[in-house]
C-alpha cells in the first residue's frame, strides 16, 4: 500500500476471489482515499491518488491509473483497464474486459455490456472508451463498441455501433448528430475549438 492511504470504516483491501488468477497481490499507489464499504479484490494494480465513494467494488485483475475517481455504488468488474484522470460517477456498472482511456468521463447510471448472446460466457468483449470521451447519464454501451477520442454520447443513449472521434451521438440506437464543435453552452458559446480541444 502506498503512503497516506486513507481507509474509512468498512473498507476491505485484498478480498479473495474464487477465480483462478496468476497474481493475487494488491498494489495501491500513494494518496488514496477509500470511503466506507469500498471493497478492493486481490490481483488489482492502482496508481496514485485514487478516490472512491461509498460502496464501491473493484474486482480482481483490474489495472487503474493515477488520479482516478470512482464514485458511490459503482462496480468495476474483473479484467478491466482504466487510465489516468478518469471520472466514473455513481451507480455505474463497468463489465469485464472493458477499457477506459485517460481523461474520460462516465456519468451516473452508465452500463457497459460484454455478452452479445447472454448467457454464453465464452467470448466476452467489453466496450472501449477512448481518451477524453464523455459518456452521458444512463447511457448503455453494447458489447465491443468503441467510443472514439473526445466524442460525446448524449444522455439515455444506447450505443450499438462504433463512434468515430470528435463526434456527438445520441438516441436509441445512438446516431451521429455532428461534430463536437457543434456543441454550444447555455450562452450559445462553442464548447470545443476547431482542433477538438475543450474550451
Amino acid at each position: 500500500m502506498g503512503e497516506d492511504l486513507k481507509k474509512e470504516p468498512g473498507v476491505i483491501v485484498g478480498y479473495p476471489t474464487g477465480r483462478k488468477i496468476a497474481d493475487r497481490s494488491v498494489s495501491i499507489g500513494p494518496g488514496a482515499t477509500l470511503r466506507p464499504n469500498t471493497v478492493v479484490y486481490e490481483g488489482v494494480k492502482i496508481g496514485k491518488n485514487l478516490q472512491t465513494g461509498h460502496n464501491v467494488v473493484i474486482r480482481e485483475e483490474n489495472v487503474i491509473g493515477d488520479e482516478t475517481c470512482i464514485w458511490s455504488n459503482t462496480v468495476i468488474d474483473y479484467g478491466c483497464r482504466i487510465g489516468s484522470h478518469v471520472r466514473i460517477h455513481t451507480n455505474v456498472y463497468i463489465c469485464q474486459y472493458s477499457t477506459i482511456e485517460d481523461d474520460a468521463f462516465i456519468a451516473p447510471g452508465v452500463s457497459f455490456a460484454n455478452d452479445p448472446f447472454p448467457v454464453q460466457n465464452k467470448v466476452l468483449v467489453g466496450p472501449t472508451v477512448k481518451k477524453g470521451a464523455r459518456i452521458g447519464l444512463n447511457v448503455t454501451l453494447l458489447p465491443g463498441v468503441v467510443v472514439g477520442e473526445n466524442s460525446v454520447i448524449g444522455a439515455g443513449s444506447v450505443v450499438t455501433k462504433n463512434v468515430p472521434p470528435n463526434r456527438v451521438w445520441f438516441g436509441n440506437p445512438a446516431k451521429d448528430r455532428g461534430p463536437i464543435q457543434s456543441l454550444k453552452d447555455e450562452k450559445g458559446n462553442p464548447v470545443y475549438d476547431a482542433q477538438g480541444r475543450r474550451l
